[in-house]
């Protein structure tokens, strides 16, 4: 269990990095380019879509409504974004792969440049 300042440092960054509103985000995991972006477990949903989900999710509660699972999850989430965003691919980045994933996790780099 986090502490309270370890929460507040989470929710400011994961405030930060995800830059999609609720409804944009939820738009666009319902396209093809979502569904096919990350890695599939089995043929199934990926875990970025999933995670894209549950974000839609966190950023509609009430901060003081957050779970312990919903702080853990904004964690991953910032690791998540984090990492990918170094990985920046040279170049035009506007349809690739790498930015459907990170658009699932609810960050859209198009909108940092």
């Amino acid at each position: 269990m986090a502490g309270a300042d370890e929460d507040r440092e989470t929710w400011e960054t994961f405030r930060e990095l995800v830059n999609m509103t609720p409804s944009a985000l939820r738009e666009w995991l319902g396209t093809a380019d979502s569904r096919a972006a990350g890695q599939h477990r089995d043929g199934g949903e990926s875990t970025g879509h999933a995670s894209g989900r549950a974000i839609v999710e966190i950023l509609g509660k009430n901060k003081g409504d957050l779970s312990d699972a919903d702080y853990a999850h904004m964690r991953k989430v910032n690791g998540y974004v984090r990492r990918h965003l170094a990985q920046r691919p040279a170049g035009e980045v506007r349809d690739t792969r790498w930015r459907h994933s990170l658009m699932n996790w609810g960050h859209d780099p198009l909108k940092d440049d």
